[in-house]
């Protein structure tokens, strides 16, 4: 070996060391940023002729266990499904209350209830008949919160769309202008190791709404599929559309055309039904709220309501009242009927015959709704009655639940009880799927930076860079030796 070729070999040594010292020092700078996948460098010999020329960095290798990844991206979205369910169960049992909650709906059906006996044990009371009237008021103003709390948390969830609608459209849009530099820069052939870092960071933070898949190309731009097959980002990123409502009430539907759809690329995704799309993350999780969770939480206390109506327009509860004549709870003023159920809670309203504030007296709670002067003041069999319509049962035959008789104060119960279960089993599924993520992550995390093994690393480093060093003084020795020979 020439002196030529030992110099060119000591000062590529010092090169590709000096690279590699450089990539530990990114490694361990970056062993606690997301996304950021472990970089290796690669080395091969360098041949130049037929003689060894030294070594040479042929690339830099970014680890990254594609797998493991992927099962954590769909713990991500599965956390955030369960999550938003979740809450919409606690929020709703949070409406109803408990019995030990002087507001809740169970407080307020047994309040009535007392209010009534104590005004039928003293009839003459108008401070008994009084409280009456301010309880029949509580419940039905319970009813109306509860209904008013399910449409406004149907409307954070149509809300919520949008928001995630527009988050995805925009990191998608982010993963394709990443995709052509990558092809730039590989075209150049720089390392693309820090682009791929900003396209894991950008694929998190679309998982939790979309279960994902991807996969890359010969190139390195990156693929996204959703977990059921629909193309995100390919050729070109895709456009989710999406278009909220301002007012939710009970009503509205996509059936009945009230209420925004998905779409992709222009073309309608079914979130709904038998085979519904994009399932598992906070997407799929709202639209599930809005268009199956909360119309099915109305549609309970719609039950209720129109339970609670029918037990006062019993057919000779009232004797003073006209055939069809709606009783002490009525329908925004009319008799309910179970022809149009939907939104009765929210509609629910107290007759104006007993609100003095709306012309009515309170002493008609206990001569009749439609008495034209005042009985006698001891007389309180209609009282009595209507105790005794709170206390029949009689079976429910909408809202999801049991034909099964029961009292109004059973229903309640049932009501509150369905509501609880529904809860508990929704935090016990967001339990699973955060201690499977939690799991999925730790083991993620294992295979990131190893901070004791990149200085075991920095050691050998310095260890060939000090004798590649060496080398260039030995050669430069000999050749001051060799002029001053000349």
């Amino acid at each position: 070996m020439s002196i030529s070729n030992a110099l060119s070999n000591a000062l590529s040594g010092l090169t590709v060391t000096s690279r590699a010292a450089d990539v530990v020092a990114s490694n361990v700078a970056n062993a606690m940023t997301d996304g950021y996948g472990v970089r290796e460098v690669d080395i091969a010999s360098r041949v130049i002729g037929a003689e060894g020329g030294g070594a040479r960095v042929t690339g830099i290798t970014r680890h990254e266990d594609a797998a493991v990844t992927g099962a954590r991206r769909h713990a991500d979205a599965d956390v955030a499904n369960h999550g938003i369910k979740a809450g919409f169960r606690t929020n709703l049992e949070t409406l109803i209350g408990t019995p030990d909650q002087p507001g809740s709906l169970t407080a307020r059906a047994a309040a009535l209830e007392a209010s009534l006996t104590s005004a039928a044990s003293n009839p003459q009371s108008q401070a008994h008949l009084t409280g009456v009237v301010d309880a029949a008021v509580a419940l039905a103003g319970q009813v109306n919160a509860i209904s008013d709390g399910i449409q406004a948390e149907r409307l954070r969830a149509d809300a919520g769309i949008a928001r995630a609608v527009a988050h995805v459209n925009g990191a998608l849009l982010d993963l394709d202008a990443l995709n052509s530099r990558i092809r730039q820069e590989k075209g150049g052939a720089r390392d693309i190791s820090s682009l791929l870092d900003a396209q894991s960071v950008l694929v998190d933070q679309i998982a939790p709404y979309i279960p994902l898949e991807t996969r890359r190309d010969s190139v390195g731009a990156l693929q996204v599929y959703s977990s059921d097959g629909q193309v995100l980002l390919d050729r070109r990123a895709s456009e989710l559309s999406f278009s909220p409502v301002s007012v939710m009430t009970a009503d509205l539907s996509v059936d009945t055309g009230g209420l925004g759809e998905l779409s992709l690329n222009g073309r309608p995704v079914i979130m709904g039904g038998v085979q519904p799309s994009l399932t598992g993350g906070t997407l799929s999780a709202l639209f599930d709220l809005r268009d199956t969770g909360g119309p099915a939480a109305q549609a309970q206390i719609d039950a209720v309501a129109l339970d609670l109506t029918s037990r006062f327009d019993a057919v000779g509860l009232d004797p003073t009242l006209a055939p069809g004549a709606p009783g002490l709870f009525t329908d925004a003023g009319s008799a309910a009927s179970a022809l149009d159920e939907v939104g009765l809670a929210g509609r629910l309203r107290v007759n104006f015959a007993v609100l003095p504030s709306e012309g009515g007296a309170v002493w008609r709670i206990r001569d009749g709704l439609g008495a034209a002067v005042e009985g006698p003041v001891g007389n309180g069999a209609f009282l009595t009655a209507q105790i005794d319509a709170l206390a029949t049962r009689q079976p429910t035959a909408s809202g999801g639940f049991s034909a099964t008789d029961r009292s109004f104060a059973g229903l309640v119960s049932d009501h509150l009880s369905l509501a609880g279960f529904a809860r508990q089993s929704a935090e016990a599924d967001q339990g699973r799927a955060a201690a499977l993520q939690t799991s999925l992550l730790q083991q993620e995390l294992s295979r990131g930076v190893d901070t004791d093994a990149e200085m075991r690393k920095i050691l050998l480093i310095e260890q060939a860079y000090a004798a590649n060093a060496r080398v260039v003084n030995a050669v430069e020795d000999m050749l001051d030796d060799l002029l001053r020979i000349a």
